[in-house]
Order: structure tokens, then sequence, then C-alpha cells
């Protein structure tokens, strides 16, 4: 991806989060420079990898395959600090977020305004292919049957509780615009604990056509090697 086209989105993601009145940490609106002078208190930030994260999951097309979050709060993996994580994200019309699951990770993901987002959930095998069968699914702590590979549809307010192993895709729902969703979770681990159906990029390789309006979690290595 390049440089700009990230800049733009998160540039478009503060106008709609501001539209959606979803407020960020002041942190959240950093450039570069503002991290030089705030590196001393912004370990955590580093460590717990807060922040914003962009990817296009290796398509070279982010509107068609891709998402847009910020990571608001985290633990580490066999850390008892903080064993609980959230995310805010953001979701186009027919913007996919491709098939996988988690190893460890438990996850409510909540519609919290906008458009519908659709899920596709499907069991996984011990080879870890996809199987046939019922998925039993708690949306809002009720309980809905569907068979694998089904369509659940959250429309704004609703949420649904993810398991490890459950495989699952989602997107914006056509013609209902783009959708805020939260993510509510055990800690996040992006490096080992998505297994996704087929083989992709998790972080996207950035192309630095103009500087960075504000650091991607993936940019903080090479930042402060650079520091």
């Amino acid at each position: 991806m390049k440089r700009s086209e990230i800049n733009s989105l998160i540039i478009s993601a503060k106008e709609f989060l501001n539209e959606m009145q979803f407020h960020l940490p002041p942190w959240a609106f950093w450039s570069p420079d503002d991290w030089k002078k705030n590196l001393h208190m912004a370990e955590g930030l580093i460590t717990y990898q807060l922040g914003w994260d962009i990817t296009d999951f290796g398509s070279e097309n982010f509107p068609l395959r891709g998402l847009l979050l910020f990571t608001l709060r985290n633990g580490r993996p066999g850390e008892g600090f903080k064993n609980y994580a959230e995310k805010v994200m953001i979701v186009e019309e027919e913007q996919e977020t491709p098939l996988h699951f988690h190893w460890k990770k438990t996850e409510d993901i909540i519609n919290r305004g906008g458009g519908n987002l659709v899920l596709e959930l499907f069991l996984s095998q011990k080879d870890e292919s996809t199987g046939e069968g019922e998925v039993s699914v708690m949306v809002d702590h009720i309980e809905r049957r569907i068979p694998s590979g089904e369509k659940l549809i959250l429309v704004p307010g609703e949420s649904i509780c993810l398991t490890p192993g459950l495989y699952h895709r989602f997107y914006g729902e056509k013609g209902k615009g783009k959708v805020l969703v939260g993510e509510v979770s055990s800690v996040n681990d992006d490096v080992s604990d998505n297994r996704f159906h087929e083989r992709i990029g998790r972080f996207p390789e950035v192309v630095e056509d103009t500087p960075p309006v504000h650091l991607l979690v993936s940019d903080y290595s090479i930042f402060l090697s650079k520091s």
C-alpha cells in the first residue's frame, strides 16, 4: 500500500469516527514528530501494539479486501496484568476481512453504528479445513443456530461472540453504508493467533511516497530504529 493511500484512509476514518461521536485518546492524533517528543512515555503503547492498523491482507485492493482498525487497549499473552483487549474498526460495504479463526482469542464483534455487518461462519476441522454441520453462536447472549457457511447479519447495536476455532469472514452489507465495528476480546496477538484459511499477508508493505500523517502499529519498530 502507498503511504498516501494510508494517510487518506486515516483522515477519512477520523471524519467518520467524529460523525459517529466515537472518541479516540489524544495520542491517536500524534504526528511522527509528536512520537519523538513523547517517546519516553510511549513505551506501553508500543509494547502492547496500540494504535492505527490498516491492512489490505496482501490484496493490493483495499476497498475490496481490507480493514482499518484502531487498538485502544491490549495485554500480552501469558501476562496477567491485562487479559483483555478492545478495538474499533471501520468496515466498508462489501469490503471483506477474509476467512480466519483464532487459536486462543475469544471475541465479541459489535455493530456500533452505521450500516449492517454481514458475517459468514464456518466450523473448522482438525486439519484446519472448513466443515459442515451446525454452528451455535451467541448473539447478545441469545443462542443462534445456523448451518456452517451461512450468513448472519448484525444490525446496529447487536453483537456476536466468536470462540476459538470458529472460522469467520465479515463485510458491510451492500447499500447500507459503512459500519463502525467494535471488538472486545481476550488478549489480541496478531503475530501468532490468526489462522487464515488461505495464505495472506496480515501487515502491508508500505511504499513511502509521502510522509506519514500518523504512525501505524507496524511502523513502530521502523520508527524506533530511526529515532
